[in-house]
């Protein structure tokens, strides 16, 4: 019997070191409500510790239901992370049309002026298409991520911007997947459960 030269459970990391903008997409086994299967964009990663938000856990509520004065909104509200969730932040691609927002990628933006978001939402200036609200954030203390990439939880890589923003989110850890090819396409074909077999 020939030996394999790899191993699928730990497959070569990606040289892309953690930053705003990039992912970190979990390996397959990784549980729990928030992190199994996820997708995390990181908007912020320096010294004092890394924000993201959890791109595909969506909830069955939508903002206007627990912002009293938008008017109307079709996208739902997504699960960011398990930190201050009662708390809404948003990811936008409305550029500096939102005051104080911070440019995450080429064309996604983090946070800004939410009383002018709300203007903008009401007067169909912004809708679900341009606009994505999370409750809750995902937060890692300094070196902690770091630690945990060491340990093979989390796939550092980057994401196209249209799946950063879109609302279809039950498929994109696959897409993902697939997408960084080799043996990471593997892991989509894993069971949620490694109990399972």
């Amino acid at each position: 019997m020939k030996n394999l030269d790899f191993n699928i459970f730990q497959p070569t990391r990606t040289n892309l070191k953690p930053a705003a903008g990039r992912v970190l997409i979990a390996e397959p086994f990784l549980q729990g409500p928030y992190f199994g299967r996820s997708i995390v964009l990181l908007t912020e990663h320096n010294d004092e510790g890394t924000v993201g938000f959890v791109l595909n856990k969506s909830t069955e509520l939508y903002p206007d239901e627990v912002v009293e004065d938008i008017l109307s909104f079709e996208g739902e509200l997504f699960v960011g992370g398990p930190v201050s969730s009662n708390t809404m932040s948003f990811l936008h691609t409305l550029g500096d049309r939102v005051p104080g927002s911070v440019k995450i990628t080429s064309t996604v933006y983090w946070g800004g002026d939410f009383n002018h978001l709300k203007r903008m939402i009401n007067s169909g200036e912004a809708s679900s298409q341009s606009v994505k609200f999370f409750a809750g954030y995902s937060g890692w203390a300094p070196g902690q991520l770091e630690g945990e990439i060491a340990e093979n939880s989390w796939v550092v890589s980057t994401l196209r911007d249209e799946l950063i923003m879109t609302r279809d989110v039950d498929n994109i850890w696959e897409i993902a997947m697939h997408e960084m090819g080799d043996i990471y396409k593997t892991w989509t074909n894993f069971p949620r459960n490694p109990s399972f077999n």
